[in-house]
């Protein structure tokens, strides 16, 4: 899975990575994004690209629950396109979720360790989304999104089974840009990240309480290495 992930790239590199020619929008660095929490997604526009802010736990159009949106942070790439909450946005509403990195929690005998995971070049990481809009009357509008993942690489796979799909530079631009009546034409690209192109390291257990949002977060830390919060403790997504 997917369960916190950084962006550190400021809103001017990410326009010019994703062809954003116009945005007004205030893009603080975040060192710990944590699910119910808003942040930046790309979407394709009519003749351009568009920058818009979301919050991460998609909660369907139909659903009558907002509470759902805490169960459908990640969806599985695999099933996607079967799964009612996710069907109609595969095929008309797929967004990408730029990201610096994202963090992995391996099981241990004693806890779970949490990794860091970025390109080994500092590169963004357009992680493939999909998004749904929830309205009850015309005052109460909520944008929400949910990160696909696939099985893990060799990088990941020592830390966790599951990892966001990653999409390379012509993956992200099909993702956004192919219409619905050839969504099945996508399913290629759903697949692991090149392994060579991502690092992972441990870092502190401050990671576990998304309150923490620092740069210190991203310091690479020694196994068994004092943290600052106690060994045993679990990680929060919320």
């Amino acid at each position: 899975m997917c369960g916190r992930f950084t962006l550190v790239h400021t809103i001017e590199e990410l326009a010019r990575i994703f062809a954003v020619r116009l945005w007004k929008l205030d893009l603080p660095p975040s060192f710990n994004i944590a699910p119910s929490q808003q942040t930046a997604v790309v979407l394709g526009g009519e003749g351009a690209h568009i920058f818009r802010t979301m919050q991460w736990g998609l909660v369907p159009a139909w659903a009558k629950d907002l509470n759902i949106g805490n169960r459908m942070i990640n969806a599985r790439s695999e099933t996607a396109h079967e799964k009612p909450a996710f069907r109609t946005p595969f095929k008309r509403r797929r967004c990408i979720v730029p990201a610096t990195g994202f963090y992995e929690w391996k099981k241990t005998r004693d806890a779970k360790v949490p990794y860091y995971i970025t390109s080994e070049t500092g590169k963004v990481l357009p992680l493939a989304g999909l998004w749904d809009r929830w309205e009850s009357d015309r005052d109460t509008v909520m944008d929400t999104f949910t990160i696909l993942t696939t099985h893990a690489n060799r990088t990941v796979a020592n830390i966790h089974d599951r990892m966001p799909v990653i999409l390379d530079d012509s993956g992200w631009q099909a993702w956004l840009n192919t219409p619905p009546e050839k969504a099945d034409t996508l399913h290629p690209l759903l697949k692991p990240f090149e392994e060579d192109q991502l690092r992972a390291y441990p870092v502190s257990r401050r990671v576990n309480n998304p309150s923490n949002n620092d740069v210190e977060l991203l310091q690479e830390v020694g196994i068994g290495e004092p943290g600052k919060s106690p060994p045993g403790e679990t990680p929060s997504l919320f």
